[in-house]
Parts: structure tokens; C-alpha cells; sequence
């Protein structure tokens, strides 16, 4: 597959993948602000037989957040911000918010009700995305599916600790 020219990053462009990556970061960081012992917390709820052990979500949101800052970059090398980095960063907040409804706040239905939400803004983000460079909407799929599973297991716990 031939890189086309628009594709070829420029000098810059490097600085704007760091900005793109800071800003899941931040989105991360948020989410976890004033949350702590999350995993005491997930261990001593009451949780369906296929939810996995606490150590996994960090490798694995460590490499979903690669993949959404990567997403966000190829779509605005492309074409910018625009109605697609919308979506993106509608996205992004909506994940910050999940973490604190979930452990902080301990409302398992409003999260589960925001990841709903997440959900379709991913959704959205993926259809956008595929609009303007596929690799950016393919790059976003293991996130939705994860996205996907961890509504699964939101809704489990909530049904069983409520």
C-alpha cells in the first residue's frame, strides 16, 4: 500500500500526535481523579464467573487509549477538526465520566446508562472516522468491542450488587 502524500507526516505533525496522546491522557487522568482502590473495590463486588481480574484493565486501556489518540491523529492529518473530531472527543469525555459513576459514586446503573452513551458515540466516531481514513475507524474497533464487553459487565455487577 502506497502512503499518499497528504499521509506523509510533516515535522509538526509528530507534535500534534503528542497533543492528540496528552489529551487521552488527561481523559484518563480525569477519570481517575479521587478514585482509589479500584481494585479492592472491583474484587469485593459481586461479580459474574467470566469478569476478569483487576491487573487486566490496565494493559488493556493502556493500549486502547494508543489506539484512540492514534485514530484522533490520522483522521485530523486528513482533514482537520471537524465533525469527526467532534464525535472523538465527545467520545473521550464520555469515557472520563465512566470511572468516577462507576467506583466513586458507586451508581452502577448511571454508569451503566453512561456507557450506553460511550457506546454510541463510539459508534459514531467509527462511522466518521471510516468516512475519512479506515484505518482511523479499524484502529477504533478493539475499543468499541472492549466498550462493548465492559457494558456486559457493568450491567452483570449491577444486577448483582443492586
Amino acid at each position: 500500500m502506497e502512503i499518499s502524500e497528504r499521509d506523509r507526516p510533516r515535522a509538526g505533525q509528530w507534535w500534534a500526535l503528542l497533543g492528540f496522546a496528552a489529551a487521552v491522557f488527561v481523559a484518563a487522568a480525569i477519570g481517575g481523579l479521587g478514585v482509589r482502590g479500584t481494585g479492592a473495590e472491583y474484587a469485593a463486588l459481586e461479580q459474574p464467573a467470566w469478569a476478569p481480574p483487576s491487573w487486566l484493565f490496565g494493559p488493556v486501556w493502556t493500549l486502547l487509549y494508543a489506539l484512540i489518540a492514534l485514530a484522533g491523529w490520522l483522521v485530523w492529518r486528513r482533514v482537520g477538526f471537524g465533525a469527526a473530531l467532534v464525535a472523538w472527543t465527545v467520545q473521550l469525555a464520555l469515557n472520563a465520566i465512566w470511572t468516577p459513576l462507576f467506583f466513586g459514586a458507586g451508581r452502577y446503573g448511571l454508569a451503566f446508562a453512561e456507557l450506553v452513551l460511550l457506546w454510541l458515540a463510539i459508534a459514531v466516531t467509527v462511522v466518521l472516522f471510516d468516512r475519512v481514513r479506515r484505518l482511523a475507524a479499524v484502529l477504533l474497533l478493539p475499543y468499541w468491542a472492549w466498550v462493548t464487553f465492559a457494558g456486559a459487565l457493568n450491567f452483570a455487577i449491577w444486577r448483582l450488587n443492586g
